[in-house]
């Protein structure tokens, strides 16, 4: 016994050794004021109650495994550099992937052998222009198609922020794989092309400039840089007035979406094929009216939104794959995850043990939340893994349900559509997407007062804004939009069309949670 005693003695000593050099950057989250017509009235609260903290915790009691996990040093603070995750979203052929793979480049990601690579590909494709675009787009049918159909994942550091860029799909027929990206998004950067025509294509009715940037707001992303893109293009030549004029009907159209435009959009022009004002500011030759910051400054200027590494564990999961175990990633949401934490993959409530944690390509042994994570868990198999599953604390479950009430927004419904009960659609709420049905209409709000109205409501149209009762076939993991505003917005999309944006505010009380 008295060696025992001694060993306790010894682990104790060690314990309050490291616990007392620890500071956590995460302690302190600067403030982000989120404005939305969709998120009005409510509060961004997460629950941030602290639990003891003892010197040995064991995997199994998660409560205190969560407390110790927020205390070991995270491998990304230590290079006191902040993490943004950056989504680039904008009509087809705007030039995302281009200028993503310009960021890449410029920033030391990809060398000069694999850009003459890249050129020589893309001239024996007659498609010399698209050889930055092929850094992003790495799959045959992008680079032969021209465009993007999956979200291109790539990471770069500045002086201050590691960045990873969230390529999305611009083409109206992958808007549920850019949901998905927008979805893991901090803020966003809005490629738009001032080329004669092609503006024009994407901002008028159908467009996906449009469409992206409603989506990109009701998904969360609060931020936005809009980068007025081929500034260099024969039909431009860095012209003060065609600039003026996409500022012009841009501006409009981004405050009637939610966005504060003082505070939380930035406009620039760019170069995505040629690096003109991207790391450097542009030169006074080439376009002697423009005094505001280059690309990299405006990402550097972005503040870091609201993150909680002490709330309860959730990550939606995106992807799943085996890999000497079962891997999922995703994107961590609230709290912090450990090497040997024990977790639940939610809604089958499956007990999972962590493995391990990867951060970009690093192996760590602890990260926070807004990281872009690979998880190796135990416990489960692959295949009983889908996207939109949630990797849960195992004391505060996600709740898991099949119906909930939720306040929408319509949008625009499909011709001679009228929005009653029965309606069905496929809701796109984090990383899940599933068909859903109109249960019940329960009240409609007055867009002047916010204040529900008395008469009872049958129906609605354009426009309108509706408190309903939403069911789904199978178990969903979500949140109400006042606990985690991650967890509770979603669009609703049918035909190939986003016809609503919402929030969920309230669910079943017996949820399998």
């Amino acid at each position: 016994m008295d060696i025992e005693a001694e060993i306790r003695a010894l682990q104790l000593d060690s314990a309050e050794d490291n616990n007392a050099t620890l500071i956590p950057e995460d302690a302190k989250p600067e403030e982000v004021e989120m404005t939305d017509k969709v998120e009005e009235g409510m509060t961004d609260e997460v629950d941030t109650k602290s639990q003891p903290v003892q010197a040995e915790p064991k995997v199994k009691d998660k409560e205190v495994a969560d407390m110790d996990c927020a205390e070991v040093p995270d491998e990304m603070e230590s290079q006191k550099k902040r993490h943004l995750n950056v989504v680039f979203i904008g009509h087809v052929d705007a030039g995302k992937s281009t200028t993503g793979g310009q960021i890449l480049f410029l920033s030391g990601q990809v060398d000069d052998r694999t850009i003459q690579k890249y050129e020589k590909e893309a001239k024996d494709k007659s498609r010399e222009s698209w050889y930055m675009a092929y850094i992003m787009d790495t799959n045959e049918e992008e680079r032969v198609k021209g465009k993007t159909v999956e979200v291109g994942r790539a990471q770069f550091e500045t002086e201050t922020t590691r960045f990873t860029i969230l390529d999305a799909p611009g083409h109206k027929s992958y808007v549920p794989n850019m949901i998905s990206g927008a979805s893991q998004a901090d803020i966003g950067v809005l490629v738009i092309s001032a080329r004669k025509g092609e503006f024009e294509t994407g901002y008028e009715r159908g467009g996906q400039t449009r469409e992206h940037v409603q989506l990109a707001k009701t998904l969360g992303v609060s931020k936005l840089l809009v980068v007025v893109n081929k500034m260099d293009d024969h039909t431009v030549n860095w012209s003060k007035e065609r600039y003026d004029e996409i500022e012009s009907k841009m501006v409009p159209f981004l405050r009637s979406s939610g966005y504060n435009v003082k505070k939380d959009v930035q406009l620039l022009p760019i170069s995505g094929l040629v690096g003109t004002n991207m790391k450097t500011r542009v030169d006074k030759n080439i376009c002697p009216w423009w005094n505001g910051p280059c690309l990299f400054e405006a990402l550097d200027s972005v503040e870091i939104p609201v993150r909680d590494p002490k709330g309860p564990y959730r990550m939606p999961v995106i992807d799943k794959f085996k890999d000497m175990g079962t891997v999922v990633m995703g994107k961590v949401e609230s709290g912090s995850i450990c090497e040997g934490d024990s977790l639940l993959v939610m809604p089958n409530k499956a007990p999972v043990k962590v493995l391990a944690v990867y951060c970009d390509e690093d192996k760590v042994r602890r990260a926070g939340p807004g990281e872009n994570l690979r998880v190796r868990l135990s416990g489960i198999e692959e295949e009983d893994i889908s996207s939109g599953f949630v990797l849960s604390s195992v004391v505060k479950p996600i709740p898991a349900v099949t119906e909930f009430t939720a306040q929408l927004q319509i949008l625009e419904l499909l011709e001679n559509a009228i929005f009653t009960a029965g309606y069905k659609a496929v809701l796109h709420i984090h990383s899940v997407v599933e068909e859903c049905e109109i249960v019940e209409l329960l009240q409609q709000i007055d867009p002047k007062t916010k204040k529900p109205m008395k008469k009872k409501v049958l129906f609605v149209k354009n426009g309108a804004v509706v408190v309903c009762r939403i069911q789904v076939n199978s178990l969903i993991c979500i949140e109400k939009f006042s606990d985690f505003p991650q967890l509770g917005r979603f669009t609703l999309r049918t035909e190939g069309k986003t016809i609503a944006v919402g929030k969920v505010t309230d669910l079943p009380s017996r949820s399998s949670a």
